[in-house]
């Protein structure tokens, strides 16, 4: 994070560092390690967690928060206002993501018949749930801020709710913001999280997947899908908003305690937008896999080079 980034307005920021304090004030605490933090935290229900202000809070935060929900509350609930005008990407993201996430459920979950829920964050209009969540998914639940999307969502969702036990249904709704969101604690499989943790600061991005860790099942595990900066970062200034590069999410994901257990690029987007990446995020070390290279048997000789 030590990577000079820039804004949407031109102005050229040293670090994030020096980014974070012209946005969030003198409060802005660099983002450290909170994994003790996270060990401390009572287990709480899905809702308001209360802690986007404790994690270096004042005006000028509320402030951040406050402009990026105003510029969503203005946007269309549709899948062309909800992708920035480019609802032709819809089809290639779910592609995208279906071929990251189906053998990572069998490789952590196996193949015996399980019910599986998950957890969309910045669920929007419920276009992720719809189109891909809950082709995998028994139960699946939606946290988003903006309230005309939720309601959208719970629209376009009608037909997948209140269903059997074995069904794929949208569960519940929550219009709560990340920061102040706390899952239920060992309720999901996957908590998937696509475009919308630039909305959060550093410390806040630290707090919520510290809190987040409780809602995992055993073996369960994040999916972080986002847009990539070539280089250190780029603040947009329009909807409050950080695109952070691939070695400052690497930072961030160390300081989280979590451990990347698979990275993949996202294919067939178009050219002028971000380049976007697919994270999936465990807990604990993964096991080191069988690459299928033959070992060399210990006691032959090595090459010698003239």
């Amino acid at each position: 994070m030590d990577s000079r980034g820039f804004d949407s307005a031109g102005r050229v920021f040293s670090n994030a560092t020096e980014m974070w304090a012209e946005e969030l004030g003198s409060t802005a605490k660099p983002a450290a390690s909170s994994t003790a933090e996270a060990e401390a935290a009572p287990p709480a229900a899905a809702g308001n967690g209360g802690v986007g202000e404790e994690a270096g809070g004042g005006e000028k935060r509320k402030e951040w928060y406050s402009k990026a929900i105003a510029y969503w509350q203005g946007v269309e609930a549709s899948t062309e206002g909800v992708l920035g005008g480019y609802g032709c990407v819809n089809d290639a993201d779910v592609k995208g993501s279906n071929a990251f996430l189906r053998p990572l459920l069998t490789e952590r979950f196996g193949n015996a018949k399980r019910h599986l829920v998950a957890l969309d964050c910045g669920s929007g209009i419920g276009r992720v749930t719809k189109n891909f969540l809950l082709r995998h998914f028994n139960e699946v639940d939606l946290v988003e801020p903006v309230s005309h999307f939720l309601e959208a969502a719970r629209e376009n969702l009608t037909g997948c709710m209140d269903q059997g036990e074995d069904s794929h249904r949208a569960a519940n709704f929550y219009c709560v913001p990340l920061q102040e969101f706390t899952p239920e604690e060992g309720r999901y499989d996957v908590i998937w999280i696509q475009w919308c943790i630039g909305q959060l600061p550093d410390d806040d991005f630290i707090s919520f997947f510290n809190r987040a860790k409780v809602g995992l099942k055993p073996d369960g595990f994040f999916v972080l899908k986002e847009n990539i900066a070539r280089n250190g970062f780029v603040l947009d200034k329009v909807d409050n908003s950080v695109t952070r590069s691939d070695s400052y999410f690497r930072e961030l994901f160390k300081k989280c305690g979590l451990y990347i257990l698979s990275v993949k690029d996202q294919k067939e987007l178009p050219k002028e937008l971000f380049a976007v990446k697919m994270y999936a995020l465990v807990t604990s070390e993964p096991k080191m896999q069988n690459t299928g290279k033959r070992r060399r048997p210990k006691n032959s000789p090595r090459m010698i080079r003239s």
